[in-house]
């Protein structure tokens, strides 16, 4: 057998060996494997690779061990650097194999299998076969089954036909390099050419081939049984499992994934995003989750750490429209159409819930939401929660691919749309029934795929029985952040936290059947009648924030008699700048609202006064908070001219049953240290309550590291709690600066530096690697036409020696370069979240040289 070449990245030579293995018949073989060889283990992993990788796939694992831990990698026989073989060699056999080896090198267990592709389903082989052993079982990328009526992977099967298969898989290395090929960014070329160094010539891609030829596409096929075994008996193993997974696979897609989460329900699952077939190359961070999940285990860590819990009461998300069942006021008011009594309401629900359930659309079912705000959208939400289904919520500010990521992802089984979202669906290839809302109907409503609409399901509930009332821990809504900070994260909330969350912004903001809600705020657009306060939505886009005007939004408060007024500060900003065209009566409707509340970003004080004059009798709030927690926290403009200047933005204190702590922060920037109460400590934002979020959809990882504090949700926001219990908001975590004499955050400068009368907006970004960046501040001088403004970071400019003197002088922190720009970017849903990285990445070529930069005359 050849040696195993020197020099492949991240391979310590020290982790191969080999060893000599009788199989069944008597005959021996000669292994390789990866090996990490600790002795008197307290378990071992068995790393399965598939075909045509070797166990090289499985290096950073191997080095990523948890303590006390053996990894066991081989290259399965006639692959890698084992022996070759003379003929196919089923996978019943294949598994007989795995067992004799695991037996000639002692494992006795407890033992946690981690399978890829083909060695997915051996692995799974080998611990149905050794059960009194198997402490977990990890699986990436994999497929135990067609599901029905599929053929399996396109790319396989072409493979698989008998005429290009000997060319594809052992003539040429076609199939051998097409494989490492799937990876984008693509993988560096040593990483290629040492997947590829097992299998250099055709005498050495035998099995290549033959594993090819093993899959058991058709019914009589030699490996067919013992695959639908596999596939069957995995439905039994009830021990721990962990799925890791790339969504781009163009082999085994989203089918799989959900073939293998009905056999295995109880599995935890992490999606890297944009990580194609090897998860293992395009998300190296696989091997840290692997080797958390396995710590857990062994220190019997619960799969999801307790979170405060609500009262128990009989309340559930809907209960305000029952409440109102017979009340003949207006519940739903659309803007230039009509009214939805609450009593309309309550009915409509009621029969929509009970023709979901009729059409299967029941408990569990996720239901995309496709519906522009409406008298249509708020039925459909509170009916697919009476049924006992979960909404799914991804704007369309996440663009077209975000969107279909995200809903693919959450793994939607119906999608109500209106003609617009019915069209989306289609092309974002959405699974699952479609119903047609938005009066969408006949053959206009088939043409879009639509099998029933809301109307026919609302007659057919008419007759039906009453759906039963789910549980008030089952999940309730899939949420997705707006992807300010990278992909957007499904956010899962459960009956109980809802209704938690519900009757908190309720008390704390004293809303009583007598208020009327005007919700320009994309989240709290369906939310009135779950408050038990009638709304309207303004005629704008909610997802595009500076649609709202002045004049649209007096015209929505008086024709709802609007008292409260949700909306986000770029929103606002905008209701601002056309406060000029207000007519007296615009201006009397506005007079008559006695709340405002704004989040989704920053408040500026500023902002906050000028709003006095727009709406003179509304007392201001900016509730603190995230898709994953909102409320956590509140302040009235009163209190934050009262709290003054400070290191960051004063979003007030902690409300009723929420508790904020800090975790303070490295010289790196990473937040570590215990959670502290202490004044003036600067760290990531950690919160505990009961309407916090359930879990990340979908992305174990992720919700392992948010709630790593048992019952705590960690923001990704920084900042610090004052002596007088206010808490301070400094920045994102990730765009905090970490420079040789400590970390900066950023907001606290930026405030600083807009109050300059040259300036109308500015970023603070670190340059520099981790630990010695240094601070550029990016402004926007004023005048600029528009400040802010979603796309890319525009190329910056040195700023001029008068405006960069003035912009360190208010900075109060070393400032190694002032840079101007046209606009600042921001994202999407909000307009007020300046993306950071894109501004460092812009200073950084400046400052480097090569981002063009030029000085300002």
């Amino acid at each position: 057998m050849p040696d195993l070449p020197a020099g492949l990245p991240g391979l310590d030579p020290a982790w191969s060996r080999r060893v000599t293995v009788a199989d069944s018949t008597g005959a021996k073989h000669d292994w390789h494997l990866l090996d990490n060889g600790v002795t008197d283990p307290v378990g071992t992993l068995l790393c399965v690779h598939g075909n045509p990788t070797w166990s090289y796939l499985w290096r950073r694992l191997v080095a990523a061990a948890p303590p006390g831990w053996r990894v066991v990698a081989p290259d399965q026989l006639g692959m890698g650097f084992s022996e070759r073989l003379t003929g196919l060699r089923p996978l019943a056999q294949r598994v007989a194999d795995l067992g004799d080896l695991t037996a000639a090198l002692g494992v006795t267990g407890p033992v946690i299998t981690v399978g890829h592709d083909w060695g997915g389903v051996i692995s799974l082989g080998w611990a149905l076969q050794h059960r009194d052993q198997l402490r977990g079982v990890v699986l990436t990328n994999t497929a135990v089954a067609m599901p029905p009526g599929d053929l399996g992977p396109a790319l396989i099967r072409l493979a698989h036909a008998p005429g290009v298969r000997p060319a594809a898989t052992v003539g040429t290395p076609l199939f051998v390099r097409a494989t490492t090929a799937l990876s984008r960014p693509p993988l560096p070329a040593a990483v290629r050419d040492a997947f590829a160094a097992p299998y250099a010539s055709a005498d050495r891609r035998g099995s290549v081939g033959d594993f090819v030829a093993d899959i058991p596409f058709a019914p009589g096929h030699p490996s067919r049984a013992t695959q639908e075994a596999i596939a069957e008996g995995i439905r039994d193993l009830d021990v721990p499992a962990l799925l890791l997974w790339g969504p781009r696979d163009p082999v085994f897609g989203e089918r799989y994934l959900a073939d293998l989460r009905g056999r295995l329900p109880h599995a935890q699952l992490h999606r890297y995003e944009g990580a194609s077939h090897l998860v293992q190359e395009d998300a190296p961070q696989y091997a840290k989750a692997i080797a958390q999940w396995v710590a857990d285990l062994a220190e019997g860590r619960p799969a999801a750490p307790a979170r405060p819990a609500a009262e128990v009461t009989d309340r559930h998300p809907w209960s305000a429209l029952t409440d109102r069942a017979t009340d003949d006021s207006p519940a739903v008011v659309e803007v230039g159409g009509g009214t939805v009594t609450w009593a309309a309401l309550s009915r409509r629900v009621e029969d929509l819930a009970a023709g979901l359930v009729a059409a299967g659309v029941g408990p569990g079912t996720r239901v995309g939401m496709l519906v522009e705000p409406s008298a249509d959208l708020t039925a459909a939400v509170y009916a697919v929660w009476r049924a006992g289904a979960v909404i799914v919520v991804a704007d369309k500010g996440l663009g077209l691919r975000g969107m279909r990521r995200a809903l693919r992802g959450a793994g939607v089984g119906a999608v109500i749309g209106s003609a617009q979202g019915l069209a989306a669906a289609r092309v974002m290839g959405l699974p699952g029934i479609r119903i047609a809302a938005g009066g969408v109907a006949g053959a206009a409503a088939r043409a879009l795929g639509a099998t029933t609409s809301l109307a026919e399901l609302e007659q057919r509930g008419a007759t039906a029985a009453a759906p039963a009332v789910a549980a008030p821990d089952a999940d309730c809504a899939v949420l997705f952040t707006s992807g300010a900070t990278g992909p957007a994260k499904g956010v899962v909330y459960t009956r109980r936290q809802a209704v938690a969350q519900l009757d908190l912004v309720r008390s704390t903001y004293g809303l009583t059947p007598a208020d009327r809600l005007v919700a320009a705020f994309a989240p709290f657009a369906i939310l009135g009648p779950a408050l038990g306060i009638g709304s309207i939505v303004p005629d704008i886009d909610v997802t595009a924030p500076g649609s709202l005007t002045a004049a649209k939004l007096a015209d929505a408060t008086a024709a709802a008699g609007g008292t409260v007024v949700f909306a986000s500060p770029a929103a606002l900003r905008r209701v601002v700048a056309t406060a000029g065209d207000l007519t007296d009566a615009q201006r009397g409707a506005l007079g008559g609202v006695r709340l405002l509340m704004s989040a989704g970003a920053p408040v500026p004080l500023s902002l906050l006064q000028q709003l006095r004059a727009v709406l003179p009798h509304a007392e201001a709030h900016t509730p603190y908070g995230m898709t994953e927690a909102l409320p956590v926290t509140d302040v009235s403009a009163a209190e934050v001219e009262a709290a003054g200047s400070g290191d960051g933005v004063c979003v007030g204190r902690p409300l009723a049953g929420v508790e904020v702590r800090v975790s303070a922060l490295t010289p790196t920037g990473r937040a570590e240290g215990d959670l502290t109460d202490t004044p003036g400590l600067t760290g990531e934002v950690c919160v505990r309550a009961a309407h916090v979020k359930d879990r990340y959809d979908a992305l174990w990882a992720t919700e392992r590291i948010s709630s790593r504090n048992p019952g705590w949700h960690r923001t990704g926001d920084v900042g610090h709690l004052d002596a007088e219990g206010r808490l301070w908001i400094g920045g994102r975590l990730p765009h905090v600066v970490t420079t040789a004499t400590g970390v900066v955050t950023p907001v606290g400068i930026e405030q600083r530096v807009e109050q300059l009368p040259g300036v109308s907006a500015a970023a603070v970004v670190g340059v520099g690697p981790v630990g010695a960046q240094v601070v550029v501040v990016v402004v926007v001088p004023a005048g600029a036409r528009s400040s802010r403004f979603p796309g890319a970071a525009p190329r910056p400019s040195l700023a001029d020696a008068d405006l960069a003197g003035a912009v360190r002088a208010a900075a109060g922190t070393e400032v190694a370069a002032v840079l101007t720009t046209g606009r600042l970017p921001v994202d999407i849903r909000h307009e007020s979240k300046v993306d950071r990285t894109a501004v460092a990445r812009a200073a950084g070529a400046v400052l480097a040289g090569t981002g063009g930069a030029r000085r300002r005359s």
